[in-house]
């Protein structure tokens, strides 16, 4: 099995060819390719290879798939006896990326 460990946004990701990850959301439109050349670890079978921090000459190519939001986080702030309710949400925004190859030179 071929994967490497990607970093994005300051959040690590696994990615598999053939899969898709969802990262932090990206400018870019559906359908542009995206090479993620911030590549932590690299393994096919038996050959890992680690990156002291990030490996020379390794790329993960991607295909954007589609921008999608995630859950609805419901955020309740309350201070008994002092009639203080406040109620926010949030939805994180995504990119939803298709792995196409992963390469190492």
């Amino acid at each position: 099995m071929k994967y490497a460990i990607v970093e994005s946004g300051g959040k690590q990701y696994k990615a598999v060819e053939g899969t898709a990850i969802e990262v932090d959301l990206l400018p870019v439109e559906v359908g542009e390719q995206v090479d993620i050349e911030q590549v932590l670890l690299f393994v096919d079978g038996d050959e890992v290879k680690v990156g002291a921090p990030e490996l020379n000459g390794a790329k993960v190519k991607t295909t954007v798939v589609s921008h999608v939001k995630g859950p609805k986080i419901v955020v309740f702030k309350y201070r008994p006896k002092k009639r203080i309710r406040v109620k926010t949400g949030h939805r994180q925004q995504y990119t939803r990326l298709m792995v196409n190859s992963i390469e190492l030179e």
